[in-house]
């Protein structure tokens, strides 16, 4: 039977565990403009040494949010602690955070050792030791034999790891981080990807980042916080935000879904038959039993849990429905086929091209029959 993730306390992920301590404390934190609520009452539980992702639409607050954890806004009601040290009025340059900007921000002028120094000027402490920390920072981002360049000759990758070096070698608490990828093409940004985690993992700082990049928020972080309209939806590691959504709102931002309206027709612990109006069919759904008999569900299937044939699966007609190829992308690794069943609703699914062949075995305006597991789907009550 499908079920909500386990609540099994675990040493990797303290926010399953009630004696866990934050260090990101976000509490009821609003912040307005006029009649405007950019933050609307946000609580948040952030702990040491997690990349926690804030995703949303754009105006969605995300950025804001990181905006106050930084001290360059302060909320109009509500706290954040750090450490216990509660930062409301406490100036930026005095906060244990530092933030990487979108555009990097290196002055032109300077070397590469320079900028990444540039944060160390006002602590007071020797020049050998201010040397080494440059050193330092510079073999961690892997630009230790490029110290002596300008930004104008690097590519943007290289620039992009310059800038995080900067922000690291004041060694803050906590690193904030407003679309840190997003000025690098596809390719550089999946390994960087991998990058950014390796040097995460290495120094222990506590990233907190803000990405409208769906894929991008789900490779890098430990959890991820959904918002829309200023409210945090959903709070949950990537696996829980992708197959266990709590709305129609995040099952729908993060990835691509199928919804089918229906009608609750029986509800019993661990089964669910619904009537799907667009299909003309009953359905089930292996889920906990929340909802009653004559409620109006949606049903979310992802496109790749729907299988395709040209013979109906022999046996079992559950969950299972004709169509035609109405539409084809081939994208390499998978192709995406849109099927308009017999209904006139249409089905996007997934299917992975695991065979080297230049043949389809499904093709356009193909009869084709799209079926699901019971527990492929999950029911959305709003």
């Amino acid at each position: 039977m499908t079920s909500a993730p386990s609540t099994k306390p675990s040493g990797d992920r303290p926010w399953l565990d009630p004696a866990a301590k934050p260090q990101i404390v976000i509490q009821n934190v609003t912040k307005t403009y006029g009649a405007f609520n950019a933050v609307d009452n946000v609580d948040l539980r952030i702990y040491k040494g997690e990349i926690f992702a804030l995703v949303g639409s754009s105006g969605c607050g995300k950025t804001t949010l990181l905006r106050m954890l930084a001290g360059f806004a302060e909320p109009t009601s509500g706290r954040i602690v750090i450490d216990d040290a509660d930062m409301v009025g406490v100036p930026a340059h005095e906060r244990p955070v530092n933030m990487m900007f979108q555009s990097y921000a290196l002055f032109p002028h300077m070397t590469v050792e320079a900028n990444v120094g540039y944060g160390l000027r006002t602590l007071r402490i020797p020049a050998d030791e201010k040397r080494k920390r440059v050193d330092d920072a510079l073999q961690l981002v892997q630009l230790g034999h490029l110290g002596k360049r300008k930004p104008h000759q690097l590519s943007g990758g290289q620039r992009q790891r310059v800038a995080l070096a900067r922000a690291l070698i004041r060694r803050p608490k906590v690193l904030l981080l407003d679309e840190p990828l997003s000025a690098l093409d596809k390719k550089l940004r999946e390994q960087t990807q991998f990058e950014l985690m390796d040097i995460q993992y290495e120094v222990g700082t506590t990233f907190v980042i803000v990405t409208h990049d769906q894929d991008e928020a789900m490779a890098l972080s430990s959890r991820i916080a959904v918002m829309n309209q200023g409210k945090v939806l959903q709070v949950g590691s990537p696996s829980e935000i992708y197959e266990f959504p709590k709305s129609r709102f995040v099952a729908d931002f993060i990835g691509t879904t199928n919804f089918l309206e229906g009608t609750v027709v029986k509800a019993s612990p661990g089964l669910i038959t619904i009537y799907a109006h667009e299909l003309d069919c009953e359905v089930r759904v292996d889920d906990v039993g929340r909802v009653s008999a004559g409620q109006r569900v949606w049903l979310a299937v992802r496109p790749e849990k729907i299988w395709l044939s040209k013979e109906p699966v022999a046996g079992d007609t559950v969950n299972q429905v004709r169509g035609t190829v109405w539409e084809l992308g081939y994208l390499g690794n998978r192709s995406t086929y849109q099927i308009r069943t017999d209904r006139g609703k249409i089905l996007t699914a997934f299917l992975q091209n695991d065979r080297r062949t230049a043949e389809r075995a499904i093709d356009w305006n193909d009869t084709v029959y799209a079926s699901w597991e019971i527990n492929g789907a999950i029911v959305l009550e709003s």
